[in-house]
C-alpha cells in the first residue's frame, strides 16, 4: 500500500511544476499507527508540523520515535 501511495503521489508532485519533474521518494518507507484516542494530538501535530521541524528535524524525530516504541533500526539502512 506505502509503494503505491509513492508511486501516485510522486507522478502527481511531478506534474505539479517543471523544476519538481525530477522529484524522487526516498527508496525506505515506514508505516505507523495510533489508535482512535491518538487522533486529537496527531491532528494538533500535524498543525504544527511546520515548527515543530524548526525544532527538530525529520530523521532525529523518526529515531525517537523508533526508540520510544521499541523499534529495532540500523541507522545503515535508514537513509539514502
Amino acid at each position: 500500500m506505502v509503494e503505491q501511495i509513492k508511486t501516485a503521489s510522486s507522478k502527481w508532485i511531478k506534474t505539479q511544476a517543471g523544476e519538481l519533474k525530477g522529484f524522487s521518494w526516498q527508496r525506505g518507507y515506514a508505516a505507523l499507527s495510533i489508535g482512535p484516542d491518538g487522533i486529537p494530538a496527531l491532528c494538533r501535530y500535524i498543525d504544527s508540523q511546520e515548527d515543530h521541524h524548526k525544532k527538530l528535524n525529520f530523521m532525529d524525530e523518526y529515531r525517537s520515535l523508533l526508540k520510544e516504541y521499541g523499534i529495532g533500526f540500523d541507522e545503515r539502512y535508514m537513509w539514502d
